[in-house]
This record gives C-alpha cells, sequence and structure tokens, in this order.
C-alpha cells in the first residue's frame, strides 16, 4: 500500500473515530465544576453524608446521585452496594436502574404528547374515542387529560388477589373496570388511568409503548440504556429488587404461588407486579434506565423539547406538560405526567420554588426539575432491595434542598417570578375543578336525598334471616345495633324465625354504650341471655362461651378512627371464631365520615395494640365490613366470613345523607361534628391537653391550664388550614383530663367538611403545641394513640405539617392499594 493511500486510511479512521466521539459526547451531557455554574461543592458535599447515613441505617441498599446545571453534569456519584444478595456487589454511576412510576412521565405521558403534536390524539378527547369498550358508568367523560392527571375516577390499581396474566387479559380488565369516583372531581393516584393511556399509545400509532417510545424517544436522544425488557447481557449491571414471593405479596397476590421461584430474587424483570403479569411493558412501570440516559432526557425537558439539534418535543408541548393544573380544591397541583405540588411531591424538597416538576418510582427513584435555576436532581436507587423494607422518602427530598441550598447565584427575584407565575397558572384552574367538585356533590346529595339506605341487619331481616336459619347464634352487639325503625338487633335475633340466640357480647362502654371503666360480665334484662364482657378481664371471646355457638353475627356502629376500638373488638372476635371454626356475619353498617377519605400515618407494626388492631392509617375511608376482610386476608387469619352488605350507601356519603337515625356510639361521641374531629383531635387526649371531655362538645375543645388559648387561635387561623377555624374559648372540665381546672383553649369550628382533614388539622395543632408550648406539652405523649414513631420524630424536629403529611404518602399509597381489594362499595 502507498505512503499516500495509508495517510487516507488513516484519516478515515481518524475522522470515524472523532465523529463516534463527537457522538457519544453529545450522547452524554458534559461535566463542569461547581462553580463554573454558580454551584457551591462544599455545599454540594453534603449529599455525602446524607446517602451513607442512610445507607448505614439500611433504608437502601445503594444510590447513584446526579445533578446537573445549564447543561453541565457537577455532581456523578455511587454509593453503596448494588446487590447485598446473594453477594454483594458495589454500586456503579453506570447501574441500570427499574424506574418503576418514572415511566409514567419518561415514556407514557411524553409518548401521548407527541401524538397530540401530530393530531393523532387531543387532551380533551374521551378516552372511548380510542378504546370504545370502555363505556357506562359514567366512563365515556374520562378524556385524556384527566388520565395524564391522576383525576380519571380509577382506583389505584387492580386487585391482584384474582389471578391472571398476560397484557391482552390486563386490557380485558381495564375494560370492565369500574370508577371508584366520578371523572375530573377527585385525585387518585391510579396506575390504571395510565395503563390505559399505554394502550391508547398503541392503538392511536399502531405501535406498543415499547417500540413507539424506543422508536420517537429514546433512540433519537441517544438514550441507549433506555429500555423496558432489557437483555440479559446488561443484567450484570441492572440493581437487582425484590424477591418472588417479595413481589408477588403486593396487591393481594398470592405469594404461595412463586413456587420454586420464591427466593429468586427479580433482576432485569419488573419489580411492579401488574407489569410483570402484563409482560413488563405497561404504561405505569416497566422502564430501566440509568442516571445518565434520564440526564439527556431531563436536559431535553429543560432545552423546551430538543436535545443536541434532536427535536423530540416542541417548547409549547413541554409548556403545555408543565402548566400546573389543580386536582383538588386546597391547590394541589399536577403537569401532564409530572408532579409539582401534591403529597407526593416530598422529592422536591423544601428550597426548590414551586413551579419546578418531577415524579417518583416506588423501587426508590425519582427526578425532580427546576426550570428557574436551570437545574435537576436524578435520584435512582433500590430501596426494595432485598426484602421490600426500604425508605428514600425522606433522603429523597433531603437531597434535593442540598442541591437546591448549594446554588449560589440565582436572584430572589427569578425564584419568586416562578413561583409567581405557578400561582397564577394555579389558580386559573381551580374553578374548574371547585366547579367539578360542586356538581359532583349536588349528584351527591340529590341522590342521597333519594336514598334510603338499609344496613346489615336490614337486609338480613328483609331476607328473612336466611343465613342464620337453624343456628345457634352469639350477637356481639351494643346500643347502635338497631334497624331503620330503631329496633335493637337482639330483639330482632330473638325472635327470628329459625335462629336461636344463645349469647351477647359487648365492647368497651358495655352493651347500652354507657360505661367510660371495665365492663363486667352481666345478663340481658329483657332476653336472660348472658352478656359475656369484651372489655373486661378478657378481650376476646373465651373457647367455653363458643363452644355451644354455630355462628357469631357482628353489629356495632363504627366511627371511622382507627384507635376507635370497636374494630379491635372486631378483629380479636375474627381470630377466636378462626379458632373455633364458627362463621362471623358482619352486618355492615356506614362509616359516618365518608368512605372516600383516607389520612394520617400507619401504625407502626410494633406498636399494634387494642388501640391499632393493624397497620392501618388513622382515618380508614372503610366500613366494619370492609375492615373484616382487610383483616381476614392481611392478617391471614382464616375466618369463615360474611358480610351482610348494605343497599343504597355510596363512598361519598357522610352519615346525615344516610337518613339514618344517629345513637351516640359511646358517651362522647354526641354528633357527627363530633364523630368528624375525632380523627385528629383524638390523637392527642393522651397528652397533658383537655379534648373537652367533661364539657357539653367533646372534642370540639382543646385546652389546659396553661394554655393561652387566644395565642394558640390566632397562630392556627393564620395558618389557614382548609375548611377549619379557632376560637379563643375558656372552659372547666367536669371529668377527666383538668377535671375541675379552669383551661384556656379553643373551639374547632369545621367550616368546610369537603376541605376539611382532621388528622392534618390534628398535627398541625400538636405542631403548634410544640412550637409555642414546649416545655409545658408533653410531646412524647403523642405517640400513643399515632403510633407512629417516624411521624413523631419529625414533629420533634420541628418540620412543617406539609412535610410531615407528605411522609406519609409512599405508605398511604401502598394502602389504599391493599384496601381496594377489600372494597365492596362504589
Amino acid at each position: 500500500m502507498s505512503f499516500r493511500r495509508q495517510c487516507d486510511a488513516r484519516g478515515i479512521a481518524l475522522l470515524l473515530l472523532l465523529l463516534f466521539a463527537q457522538r457519544a459526547v453529545a450522547d452524554k451531557l458534559p461535566t463542569a465544576s461547581p462553580a463554573a455554574v454558580g454551584i457551591s461543592a462544599e455545599r454540594l458535599a453534603e449529599i455525602d453524608r446524607a446517602v451513607e447515613q442512610e445507607i448505614a441505617q439500611r433504608r437502601l441498599p445503594g444510590a447513584v446521585v446526579l445533578v446537573a446545571r445549564r447543561g453541565r453534569v457537577v455532581w456523578r456519584k455511587a454509593y453503596g452496594s448494588r446487590a447485598v444478595v446473594p453477594q454483594r456487589e458495589p454500586m456503579t454511576v453506570d447501574t441500570i436502574f427499574d424506574l418503576a412510576s418514572l415511566t409514567k412521565v419518561v415514556a407514557t405521558a411524553t409518548s401521548i404528547m407527541i401524538l397530540v403534536e401530530r393530531g393523532q390524539v387531543r387532551l380533551s378527547d374521551p378516552l372511548s374515542r380510542y378504546i370504545p369498550e370502555i363505556k357506562g358508568g359514567g366512563r365515556e367523560r374520562i378524556t385524556i387529560e384527566q388520565l395524564l392527571t391522576h383525576t380519571a375516577g380509577y382506583a389505584p390499581d387492580f386487585d391482584l388477589g384474582k389471578r391472571w396474566t398476560g397484557y391482552d387479559e390486563a386490557i380485558r380488565r381495564l375494560i370492565e373496570e369500574p370508577l371508584r369516583y366520578q371523572p375530573g372531581t377527585r385525585f387518585v393516584y391510579s396506575d390504571i388511568g395510565y395503563i390505559a393511556l399505554g394502550e391508547v399509545v398503541r392503538r392511536a400509532s399502531g405501535l406498543p409503548l415499547d417500540e413507539f417510545a424506543r422508536r420517537n424517544i429514546f433512540e433519537p436522544l441517544g438514550m441507549r440504556e433506555t429500555m423496558f425488557r432489557p437483555p440479559a447481557s446488561l443484567l450484570a449491571r441492572i440493581a437487582p429488587t425484590e424477591t418472588r414471593r417479595g413481589q408477588m405479596s403486593y396487591l393481594g397476590g398470592h405469594p404461595e404461588d412463586a413456587g420454586a421461584e420464591a427466593e429468586r430474587v427479580l433482576r432485569g424483570e419488573v419489580h411492579d407486579p401488574t407489569a410483570h403479569r402484563m409482560g413488563g411493558v405497561a404504561g405505569h412501570a416497566g422502564l430501566f434506565s440509568t442516571a445518565d440516559d434520564l440526564a439527556i432526557y431531563c436536559q431535553m425537558i429543560l432545552n423546551g423539547g430538543e436535545y443536541a439539534g434532536r427535536r423530540i418535543l416542541s417548547p409549547l408541548s413541554v409548556a403545555a406538560m408543565t402548566r400546573p393544573r389543580a386536582v383538588n380544591a386546597e391547590g394541589a397541583a399536577r403537569g401532564l405526567g409530572w408532579d409539582m405540588a401534591t403529597a407526593y411531591s416530598s422529592n422536591r424538597g423544601d428550597l426548590f420554588p414551586l413551579g419546578s416538576f418531577g415524579h417518583t418510582g416506588f423501587t426508590g427513584t425519582s427526578i425532580w426539575i427546576d426550570p428557574a435555576s436551570e437545574t435537576f436532581v436524578i435520584f435512582l436507587s433500590n430501596r426494595v432491595h432485598p426484602d421490600g423494607k426500604g425508605d428514600v422518602t425522606p433522603l429523597r427530598g433531603r437531597v434535593a434542598s442540598i442541591v437546591a441550598a448549594s446554588i449560589t447565584d440565582l436572584p430572589v427575584e427569578r425564584a419568586r417570578e416562578e413561583s409567581a407565575r405557578f400561582a397564577a397558572e394555579l389558580s386559573a384552574t381551580l374553578p374548574r375543578m371547585a366547579s367539578a367538585q360542586a356538581r359532583a356533590r349536588i349528584g351527591d346529595a340529590e341522590e342521597a336525598h333519594n336514598a334510603e339506605v338499609l344496613t346489615g341487619i336490614d337486609v338480613l331481616e328483609r331476607d328473612g334471616f336466611k343465613p342464620l336459619v337453624g343456628k345457634r347464634v352469639g350477637l356481639v352487639t351494643n346500643h347502635t345495633g338497631r334497624n331503620r325503625r330503631g329496633v335493637p338487633t337482639i330483639d330482632l335475633l330473638a325472635r327470628a324465625p329459625g335462629v336461636k340466640l344463645v349469647a351477647l357480647f359487648s365492647p368497651e362502654h358495655g352493651i347500652r354504650g354507657a360505661l367510660d371503666e371495665k365492663v363486667p360480665d352481666s345478663r340481658d334484662e329483657k332476653t336472660g341471655l348472658p352478656i359475656y364482657s369484651l372489655y373486661g378481664d378478657t378481650r376476646r371471646p373465651k373457647p367455653e362461651q363458643l363452644r355451644d355457638l354455630d355462628a357469631l353475627v357482628f353489629d356495632i356502629q363504627d366511627i371511622g378512627a382507627r384507635f376507635y376500638t370497636y374494630i379491635s373488638t372486631l378483629g380479636y372476635v375474627m381470630e377466636e371464631a378462626a379458632k373455633a371454626r364458627i362463621p362471623v356475619y358482619v352486618l355492615d353498617r356506614p362509616n359516618p365520615i365518608n368512605g372516600l377519605d383516607v389520612e394520617g400515618p400507619l401504625a407502626d407494626a410494633d406498636k399494634l395494640s387494642f388501640t391499632a388492631y393493624h397497620t392501618i392509617p388513622v382515618r380508614h375511608g372503610m366500613t366494619v365490613g370492609e375492615l373484616a376482610r382487610l383483616f381476614n386476608e392481611e392478617r391471614k387469619i382464616g375466618c369463615e366470613l360474611h358480610v351482610i352488605e348494605m343497599r343504597g350507601w355510596r363512598r361519598a356519603m357522610w352519615f346525615d345523607q344516610t337518613n339514618l337515625t344517629w345513637i351516640n356510639p359511646s358517651p362522647n361521641m354526641r354528633s357527627l361534628t363530633e364523630a368528624t374531629l375525632y380523627p385528629g383531635i383524638g390523637l392527642l387526649e393522651t397528652t397533658n391537653l383537655s379534648v373537652g371531655r367533661g364539657t357539653d362538645t367533646p372534642f370540639e375543645l382543646i385546652g389546659a391550664p396553661w394554655l393561652d388559648g387566644q395565642r394558640l387561635a390566632a397562630y392556627l387561623n393564620e395558618r389557614e388550614i382548609p375548611g377549619v377555624r379557632f376560637v379563643p374559648v375558656r372552659f372547666t372540665p367536669r371529668a377527666s383530663v383538668f377535671k375541675g381546672e379552669e383551661c384556656g383553649g379553643v373551639n374547632i369550628v369545621i367550616t368546610d367538611r369537603q376541605r376539611f382533614r382532621p388528622v392534618r388539622t390534628g398535627i398541625e395543632i400538636a405542631a403548634a403545641l410544640h412550637k409555642l408550648y414546649p416545655q409545658e406539652w408533653r410531646v412524647d405523649d403523642y405517640v400513643r394513640l399515632l403510633a407512629n414513631e417516624e411521624t413523631l420524630a419529625r414533629l420533634k424536629r420541628g418540620e412543617a405539617p406539609e412535610a410531615i403529611e407528605s411522609s406519609w404518602q409512599e405508605e398511604l399509597e401502598k394502602f389504599l392499594r391493599a384496601r381496594e381489594r377489600a372494597l365492596i362499595y362504589r
């Protein structure tokens, strides 16, 4: 070969090498020193301490954190271990993670917006335009925009207690899935909605979601390690998650079905159980990626839809995606796919301004983007590895705050402008949400006006007591056990044809609901039947008391709060009945404070007691029959359970919409107002604070001799807590805490029960007491009914109530999914 030809060949090779290098550089964000983009390296280094501390406490095995500003990466670091079983592997910055719900925004929402740009989909289009099989029950009113903002009315997820598999079967179940709420009226984070959007992509484009996203997002951007169903060749770099047994325990699944694979750790297979059943590709989960690939995506969004000369979205599409939309009357906000300001936004931290946006994933992943400072934070972990018990919710927020605090050259006015723009855009959408909710309330009120709610005992009586005919029955009840006409369930069963009522069991407060002390065994004056106390020397029925029974019947009105002990009695009764192989019939009754609203921290597993029977939130939003189903499944009680369902009751109903007669469930629960306040105010009564016991309005008052009511009322009113105001008062309890002592305090006035959140209000009061009276108020006693150490710790650290509320969200999401399987009513 001639010298010239050799030079030409070398030149071509060099040119190809340079072109390849340029492309490689373009496919990864350039790096810069923090100082070069206005970031304090010293402050940014605090990330190390925050992450390493959580790894040391075993809240996650490891993580990758990437921070970029003005188009340059200033922090890219791996921490801890990628795997800890079967052997330990160090985390590396190129680790590929199961992104979980980041799929919703990176793949699904972006794909929908591309189709919007092409005129193949419109945000206002009904879902039924693309999936015409979805109709009836209000579903024809679901829009694409509502699906993107989680306001379509769907439940959080499918019930995986039912055995099914395959993508086509998932779509068949989607077509059959009813709505839980009217479209456009309520924000409920829903995987089902994004499964529907994934199918919209398929039907509108002719390509499955994974292929559409690959061709139109990932390949054009050079995101070479972002994909659904990664190949086996990448397994060594993929962060493992949980065992098959652990994965199959979610959502009512059957971990026993895992068989020989029970202890196999998932690696390269999607962790989400629904997406796994669907074959690994779904609109809500299934995507895998690296921190560097996600950095490209985040920079594309910050650039207005373009990266390295490759346009994915138009600037107007990015603006539409990131414009806030009110998803409740209090101003919680979502974008199209993006989270902005909801209880799920804890990964924003405390400092990034409103107007920034992001998303999280169940496996421990998150991204947060702040246009005002041109900054984004990527946090990737496999916190569910190896046993599903990790928790990175607080850490993601702390890392975001550290990053925001490290930005040194952002004018304060710029952040304020961003927040003001956000507030203005959000305000413009509030009337639409308020109008939708008002229409829904009018519809509910009209339906309630004409409703005739039949409780379980009414239905049992109407049907001639057929399930109990020929049985010797024990009845667990009190004075609230009555039919619509006011006839006690005791009398109805005592004279029911073919039914032999042989024993009565009474809960706390006794058979007549009048006692505030230990309840002894006794005998019913009218029927002569023995009354066995379940709030005396024992809180469970004894084997000898059950020996001659064929069935147990439970008929007691609950209040809707975890620590109201009638539901604990129900759980104990079911446990003992299961041991004795006796069926339990629960005569269902309404949740008086509605069956929609769920609020508060879950009880810690090590704090379960008679006032916290199960790991449920303070306000559970369930009927006693639904709780019985939940207890039986989650606690593996094995009770032969029969729920005699109500007729005419809907989840949105408050007790005053049922046309049933109010009977005080316990001596101090004298009105629906007090029941509404109870989940939040009742939490406070284990501390040195009067909650109004011994007055005419228990739970509507709080106070103490050391408390200045005017000071507390002014502080709380200034907080503008939704749906409630506080009036300074002085009162002297006739009983209970501070009996005979004059107390300063506040009267709690509910101004809008639709907006009022009792547990949040209780936390607001607790935070105020801890701030204003740190020496006088005994904060440590608060944990007794709260039953959640993390919430107490946050309160003692002085965290804001809204931050405390956000900290519950991840566990609440899990609960809502489990709860869904137990729900009976629409």
